[in-house]
C-alpha cells in the first residue's frame, strides 16, 4: 500500500519512513503541509500520517483541503498529547483516527492496519435503506435533499445501514467506530446519533433512529400515520 506521511521533524520523519518501508509500506515522506496536499491531491495514496503542526500549513487545514477535493482516502493525524481541540477539529474535519505524541510503533502499525482495513471496506456500492443512500465516495447521505456526514457521523450511519432494524447496543456503536482503546467518552455516541437523526430529518429521510431506553438504538422505516 501507498502512503503519504508529512511529518516536519526531521529525524522522527526518517525514522518513520525506514519502520513503514520494513512493513511492507510504499512511502512518500514530506516536511511541511503545503508539500503534502499537493502530493496527495496529485497522487494516488492509499493513506496519509499527518502531523498536526507543519510549516506552511497545518495538518488540519491539508485535511480540510483534501476532503472538499473530495478525496475520501484514510487519514490519521499525529497530535501533541495535550492538543484536544486540534483532535476534536481533525475528528470533525473527516479525519478517520489520531495518534498523541510520543507514541509506540507497534501502536502506529495496529491504528494504520485497523484504518486502511476501514478503508477498504468502504470501497463497496452505496448503501441503502428505504429512501436514503449512503455514498462511501463523498460521505454524502441522500433522500429527498441531502447532507454531507463527518467521519464517525459516515462510519456510525454505515454501520446502521449495514444492519437495518437490528438493536445495536451504546457501547458496540462504540467500539466499532471509535475503537477499543479510545479516549473518547461514551457520550460521544449520544451526540453523533443526535447530529445524524438532525441531518436525517434535514434531507426528508423515511427511516429514523430509534432509541431503546438503556440498550441501544434501531434504524427503521418512519412509521406514517394514516
Amino acid at each position: 500500500m501507498k502512503l503519504l506521511l508529512a511529518e516536519d521533524e526531521r529525524e522522527l520523519n526518517r525514522a518513520l519512513t525506514v519502520m513503514l518501508s520494513k512493513n511492507g509500506y510504499t512511502v512518500d515522506a514530506v516536511e511541511d503541509g503545503l508539500s503534502a496536499l499537493e502530493y496527495l491531491l496529485a497522487g494516488d495514496y492509499d493513506g496519509a500520517v499527518l502531523d498536526v503542526m507543519m510549516p506552511k500549513m497545518d495538518g488540519i487545514e491539508v485535511l480540510c483541503r483534501v476532503r472538499e477535493a473530495g478525496k475520501q482516502l484514510p487519514i490519521l493525524l499525529l497530535t501533541a498529547k495535550t492538543e484536544v481541540d486540534d483532535r476534536v477539529k481533525g475528528l470533525d474535519a473527516g479525519a478517520d483516527d489520531y495518534l498523541t505524541k510520543p507514541f509506540a510503533v507497534k501502536e502506529l502499525l495496529a491504528r494504520l492496519r485497523a484504518m486502511l482495513r476501514r478503508g477498504e471496506e468502504r470501497i463497496v456500492d452505496k448503501l441503502s435503506f428505504g429512501n436514503v443512500t449512503l455514498s462511501p465516495a463523498t460521505y454524502e447521505l441522500k433522500a429527498e435533499g441531502v447532507t454531507r456526514l463527518t467521519s464517525k457521523e459516515y462510519q456510525l450511519m454505515e454501520l446502521f445501514l449495514r444492519n437495518p432494524g437490528m438493536l445495536l447496543s451504546t457501547q458496540h456503536c462504540m467500539e466499532k467506530v471509535w475503537g477499543f482503546d479510545s479516549d473518547a467518552e461514551i457520550n460521544v455516541v449520544w451526540v453523533c446519533i443526535s447530529s445524524l437523526r438532525k441531518k436525517l430529518a434535514t434531507i426528508g429521510a423515511d427511516v429514523e433512529l430509534l432509541a431503546n431506553r438503556g440498550v441501544g438504538y434501531t434504524l427503521k422505516r418512519r412509521e406514517v400515520n394514516d
